[in-house]
């Protein structure tokens, strides 16, 4: 078969049909890959993605929760608007180079003050409308020495308002405002069952106007943490619920849109103050009593039962052969007190009020505040490694008593010496006694003649070599003279007595 024969043959004919099949079918799907877009193909690939119906379902039912607490809450949270007016002399100007310039100013012209105005920001929630009065509670430094207050709700209504009562112990103040406007009030939970890992809504105004009637969603990170800024006795809610400065005396309030605490303080590294996860509530329960006692008194009642109280340290807690370090240690007693007459000595390590554990000093403190005047608690102590209940009728705590410092038996603390001490302090391997860490002044103690680094070597005659000695000596002597055996340098010495 010749060559023109075999081109113009069938078999040829099929072949370069299919092949130009091929060629035309490889161009045609080139084509329209390049056509497709990126975002067509993600999309593609996300279509085959299928939300399993059981989990969307969870999610839904979880938002529709958030949803609902903040349909509720919300028209319940007020923003506060406060204005401070300070009035300060003004600058003179009298002298060289302005009388050169100018010649000598009128006399009356001299000193002249002049009136600054600085406005603040915080929250607050609604907790009682009587008459047409509404209650608001929130956050002492909010509106602390406040010239003006405002307040804004929800719906953009403003309102003056005027302050009801305040705290600074507790960081709490009520404000007032009156309206026949309807404005729901919050209802208030029960932070004693509050737990680590519980859900927690923030709600408030953070960092201005622009971000108002803002919330947010955490979980609670502890409870019963103490240290707040000043002389704050509250156990704190820590959350992780974003807040920042505005927040403060908002709500901070669980899945049932119940307030379980009042936002108060941030810990921040960042230069202003700004949420890193660390944020600080009053829990309710510590606020429940106080709405009532302001709208009556304007103050809080706290309880009194008249000790000086310590934190151990591991030295300490060994001297007096206590194991646990959860309790507070009674260092001193005020003579007359309620602890006195109920039997509290110092020495006493005190561990439950009423059945409830007090952890450490502040918790201690918080529960005996929280006790009312007249009202009779039964302590848990620990004294010589026995465990014991007193009973102590508590009085009402007025700052009189409670810095009238001559009454402070004995007026010294002491800690133990220590291999730590006696390099720091010189003392001889052999030295022996209790150091005189701090002297408060006007107590027996500073009476007598004792002065801080003395070291005490005996109590009213007796010897002492540790904590345990030393508190025992004082139980017995509570009622008599009291004087100490004293090494000062080189001088050994005894004190002047003091008798009761």
């Amino acid at each position: 078969m010749n060559i023109m024969q075999k081109l113009s043959s069938r078999s040829l004919f099929i072949f370069n049909l299919v092949l130009i099949g091929a060629i035309f079918g490889f161009i045609l799907a080139f084509l329209s890959f390049s056509c497709t877009t990126p975002q067509m193909r993600v999309q593609a690939q996300q279509s085959q993605v299928v939300i399993p119906e059981d989990a969307l379902a969870v999610a839904q039912s979880l938002q529709t929760v958030f949803r609902s607490v903040s349909d509720k809450m919300l028209p319940s949270v007020i923003e506060i608007k406060t204005v401070t007016v300070r009035r300060q002399q003004s600058q003179s100007f009298n002298g060289i180079p302005w009388e050169f310039f100018f010649g000598p100013r009128d006399q009356g012209q001299d000193n002249q003050e002049r009136e600054y105005r600085s406005q603040g920001l915080g929250s607050g929630i609604i907790v009682r409308n009587k008459d047409g009065v509404y209650y608001a509670l929130t956050n002492n430094h909010v509106i602390e020495d406040a010239s003006e207050i405002t307040v804004a709700t929800k719906d953009g209504k403003e309102y003056p308002a005027q302050l009801v009562g305040s705290d600074t112990r507790k960081d709490l103040a009520l404000i007032s405002f009156k309206t026949n406007d309807y404005h729901p009030l919050a209802v208030l939970g029960d932070s004693d069952t509050v737990h680590v890992g519980d859900f927690a809504i923030a709600i408030g105004n953070p960092l201005g106007q622009q971000f108002s009637f803002s919330v947010t969603m955490g979980i609670v990170s502890a409870v019963g943490r103490t240290g707040g800024p000043g002389d704050n006795i509250n156990d704190f809610i820590q959350t992780d619920a974003p807040i920042n400065q505005g927040n403060s005396g908002g709500p901070l309030v669980n899945v049932r849109g119940e307030v379980i605490g009042i936002n108060t303080w941030i810990a921040s590294n960042l230069t202003g103050g700004g949420n890193v996860g660390l944020g600080f509530a009053i829990p309710i329960n510590n606020v429940k009593r106080s709405i009532d006692e302001f709208i009556e008194t304007g103050t809080i009642s706290y309880g009194w039962l008249g000790v000086s109280l310590q934190e151990p340290s591991r030295e300490i807690l060994d001297d007096l052969g206590l194991e646990n370090g959860r309790g507070a240690l009674v260092t001193q007693m005020f003579l007359g007190s309620p602890a006195e007459k109920g039997g509290i000595r110092p020495g006493d390590f005190i561990t439950h009020v009423n059945g409830r554990e007090t952890r450490n000093v502040q918790m201690l403190q918080l529960a005996v505040g929280d006790l009312r005047a007249g009202e009779t608690a039964a302590f848990t102590v620990i004294r010589d490694k026995q465990r014991m209940e007193l009973r102590v009728r508590i009085e009402a705590r007025t700052e009189q008593a409670a810095s009238d410092n001559r009454g402070l038996w004995p007026g010294v603390t002491v800690v133990p010496i220590t291999d730590q001490l006696r390099q720091s302090m010189r003392l001889d391997a052999n030295a022996r006694g209790l150091f005189v860490a701090q002297v408060t002044s006007g107590s027996p103690a500073d009476i007598v003649g004792l002065r801080l680094n003395d070291r005490i070597v005996s109590v009213s005659g007796q010897q002492v070599n540790d904590m345990a000695s030393f508190f025992r000596v004082l139980r017995d002597r509570t009622g008599d003279e009291l004087w100490f055996g004293i090494q000062r340098g080189d001088s050994t010495l005894e004190s002047l007595r003091f008798k009761r």
